[in-house]
């Protein structure tokens, strides 16, 4: 047990990094700032996003739930592919400034979304 509480704070830690970084990568890109292009910048949210990818599977694994079986982790998966489209559009890929503001806003709103969907344990975590 003390292994998936581990795993869990590993897991939460993680994200908040990520939420973290993709906030103030947001921030630089709307301001045109260098610092989106400084290295560490590039490698950090990557290697991050891996230990959250990789707490995440091994959580789902622990308690035997799994994406395409159980709808709440389907729900997280798909939401998960969207978050990295709009992330991508949003710091590197949006053709104009108001593509990546608006691919950066959707992609916190996805991100709200995966959220909900986690602590509910359900794929539809805004409706009663």
């Amino acid at each position: 047990m003390a292994y998936f509480s581990l795993l869990k704070q590993l897991h939460l830690t993680t994200l908040a990094i990520t939420l973290a970084l993709f906030i103030l990568r947001g921030v630089w890109m709307m301001n045109a700032s260098p610092l989106l292009q400084a290295r560490s910048v590039r490698i950090v949210p990557h290697v991050n996003d891996a230990l959250l990818l990789a707490s995440g599977i091994s959580l789902a694994v622990l308690i035997e739930q799994y994406p395409l079986v159980h709808g709440w982790l389907t729900a997280k998966f798909f939401a998960l592919v969207l978050y990295i489209v709009l992330g991508t559009l949003a710091l590197k890929r949006g053709k104009s400034q108001g593509h990546r503001i608006a691919a950066w806003v959707a992609a916190l709103l996805v991100f709200g979304y995966m959220v909900a969907v986690a602590m509910t344990h359900n794929p539809f975590p805004f409706m009663r």
